[in-house]
């Protein structure tokens, strides 16, 4: 009697949409897509760029270059027609869509409509954020959204916001609470974790994108006021953008011991994260309605045991618990944005129990493969709901 080997089944398909496919800074779409063990995910765009490497077999992109490209990408912005892009994901036959950035979603919404998906979206923070008048002058993306923003409320299955903060500005815009989910990204906590090898030296450590959001500014504030009583104290910037010269230029007439290393690669940054003393982003909310909607970046230097200064603004007190794993500062203060700062300096106790608890606290509530987890376990609750099945989700909202 001969016995035949029963082929596992494999795991269905999943696209990950999102506008361009994969800007260096949103490195958690592809971590999260790549950590999924129980669903195969196919990231789909509208347009090809050169950012994060994804894998080639698995993207699928309308515009992958030159003039036939743009028109191909226009056009399915405004109509939603991509005849290649749907037969291509018709013969991968995905059960869900999973659209990244509200924005986005609603350009997958009409593949979702012809390939009768139910569709899933993810709010970061601007999307959630942005004013109107914003949107209308911000891109063809922006305008279509404010176009098809209503069918989309009508329409996603499930909302996902990464903090109660961003949940409750949806909620505010008339977006039905009953199918909005708060479900934190999460960070790997076996890359980011603390290195006893690397001595901790008088460093304040600011991460991010110089624009208005980030706060640079309120940070260049406070550092004048450490210095002059702690001149040892220095501040190093890691990052670019489009006030990089700005806040460059105030560092130079106000401070003396600073650096600006301009973007670095992930593992430099790391290194960084346990060579400091104190993270501080201080984001504040900007023009254009842009907040802090959770701020990954937190969590990952809490997960190395660095304690956070920063101000109580958008989701930001969701990732860092004042008075436990940081001090967070009332928005646009930078003179307690300084006392914050000075405080963990001169109090080593404090430090020592900040840095304890911001690693512990990440570990166990914001561990990236914990909550992929829970993302398949949402994933399966809305394939079998849009399946008959006698599931709901229920349990998750």
């Amino acid at each position: 009697m001969s016995i035949t080997a029963i082929s596992p089944t494999p795991n269905p398909n999943l696209v990950i949409f999102n506008g361009r496919l994969l800007p260096k800074s949103e490195t958690f779409i592809r971590s999260q897509g790549e950590g999924l063990q129980l669903f195969t995910p196919y990231y789909v765009g509208a347009r090809l760029i050169k950012g994060l490497p994804l894998p080639p077999e698995r993207t699928l992109a309308i515009n992958q270059g030159g003039i036939l490209g743009s028109a191909k990408e226009l056009i399915f912005k405004y109509s939603g027609y991509a005849p290649q892009l749907s037969q291509q994901l018709q013969q991968l036959n995905p059960k869900l869509i999973h659209a990244h950035f509200g924005v986005c979603g609603t350009l997958a919404l009409p593949l979702a409509r012809s390939l009768k998906l139910p569709l899933m979206v993810t709010f970061h923070g601007l999307d959630a954020t942005m004013t109107d008048e914003y949107a209308r002058k911000d891109s063809i993306t922006t305008r279509i959204y404010l176009r098809r923003r209503e069918a989309l409320k009508q329409e996603t299955k499930l909302f996902i916001a990464v903090s109660n903060f961003l949940k409750n500005r949806l909620i505010q815009q008339g977006f039905p609470a009953d199918r909005i989910l708060v479900h934190y990204i999460g960070v790997d906590t076996k890359i980011f974790q603390p290195d006893p090898s690397i001595v901790r030296e008088p460093v304040v450590l600011f991460v991010g994108r110089l624009v208005e959001k980030k706060g640079c500014q309120y940070l260049i504030e406070a550092m004048a006021k450490v210095q002059a009583a702690m001149p040892e104290v220095k501040l190093v910037v890691i990052g670019d953008g489009p006030l990089r010269g700005t806040v460059e230029n105030a560092a130079k007439s106000s401070l003396k011991n600073y650096q600006f290393l301009g973007i670095q690669p992930p593992e430099v940054v790391r290194n960084w994260m346990n060579r400091a003393k104190v993270f501080c982003v201080p984001s504040v909310q900007a023009a254009s309605g842009d907040c802090e909607g959770f701020g990954i970046v937190f969590a990952e230097a809490q997960a190395v045991g660095l304690p956070v200064v920063s101000f109580a603004h958008g989701g930001i007190p969701e990732a860092v618990a004042h008075n436990e794993t940081g001090l967070l500062a009332k928005e646009g203060n930078s003179q307690e944005l300084a006392d914050y700062i000075l405080q963990l300096f001169q109090d080593s106790n404090l430090w020592q129990r900040f840095s304890f608890n911001a690693h512990n606290r990440i570990v166990k509530q914001f561990d990236l493969h914990q909550q992929i987890q829970v993302l398949e376990n949402i994933y399966q609750a809305v394939v079998d709901e849009e399946s008959a099945s006698q599931k709901t989700l229920t349990r998750f909202i």
